[in-house]
């Protein structure tokens, strides 16, 4: 079967790459299970908890990523070092994600045979 990668790395809310990404993951899954899910780079923004985009007129979609368990998209990682460079607590994050170095990151990026960014 063949493996897609999602890829996330743009910060939420600045445009509606990381909403149509998440509408794609979740799209996806109805017709595959062999789905992997990134966060790297700004992307890690995109599961943080707590935000507050009304304030910034924008639609609120990031509790949503809540749903990718409901879906039963398991392997969601995350870059251990994009959460460092931005400060990130990885107990601040949204959901559960397994947090991985860059070459690890890597090389489960390197299993899926079609990636999408976004």
């Amino acid at each position: 079967m063949n493996s897609l990668g999602f890829v996330f790395h743009t910060a939420p809310h600045g445009s509606t790459s990381g909403r149509e990404g998440l509408d794609a993951v979740l799209a996806t899954s109805a017709y595959s299970e062999a789905i992997q899910v990134f966060f790297i780079g700004d992307g890690v923004f995109q599961l943080l908890a707590g935000q507050q985009p009304e304030l910034i007129l924008c639609r609120d979609y990031i509790a949503t990523f809540k749903m990718l368990e409901l879906y039963d998209i398991e392997q969601v990682y995350v870059c251990q070092q994009s959460l460092s460079e931005r400060g990130v607590d990885p107990a601040s994050l949204l959901i559960e994600a397994e947090v991985l170095p860059v070459d690890a990151l890597s090389a489960q990026l390197h299993q899926c045979q079609r990636v999408l960014s976004f």
